[in-house]
């Protein structure tokens, strides 16, 4: 019965804290990142972690995959809601270069975001995230490419 109690207790524990840990995380943007970005785009950090402004007009750091005219992310907290629905005009800066795209949450396309996923975090649980499609293109309609 302890051992129960322990766990139910643990368990709680977790509940509570994971939410609260993203919460956190996305109302604090490591300015250190922000600034290394913006300071040193040629850095190691920088080919792997782009700065992106929501639509909201917050700027956070995210890791990303640039493949041509897209440019992908995975949100692992809540700021990717931001994106669903109909794409939305959003900055990023990229090694350096500053870029404007239409940005969508693939919410759908479960095949698609497998894919990506497998590019752009490789190592990760799969499955684990929300997918950003960024298209630097406005004639792109997004969605799988032919290869």
């Amino acid at each position: 019965m302890k051992l129960l109690s322990i766990g139910l207790g643990l368990l709680v524990v977790a509940v509570v804290a994971l939410p609260a840990t993203f919460f956190i995380m996305e109302r604090l943007s490591n300015p250190g990142v922000v600034r290394e970005l913006i300071e040193h785009p040629e850095g190691e950090r920088a080919a792997r972690v782009m700065l992106l402004t929501l639509p909201s007009g917050r700027r956070i750091p995210v890791n990303y995959l640039r493949e041509g005219d897209r440019v992908y992310a995975g949100a692992d907290g809540r700021w990717w809601q931001e994106f669903v629905g109909d794409p939305v005009e959003v900055e990023l800066l990229v090694r350096g270069e500053p870029l404007r795209g239409l940005a969508r949450a693939v919410t759908d396309q479960p095949d698609y975001r497998r894919d990506v996923f497998s590019r752009l975090r490789p190592r990760a649980v799969p499955g684990f995230g929300t997918l950003i499609e960024i298209r630097l293109d406005p004639e792109d309609p997004g969605g799988p490419v032919a290869h």
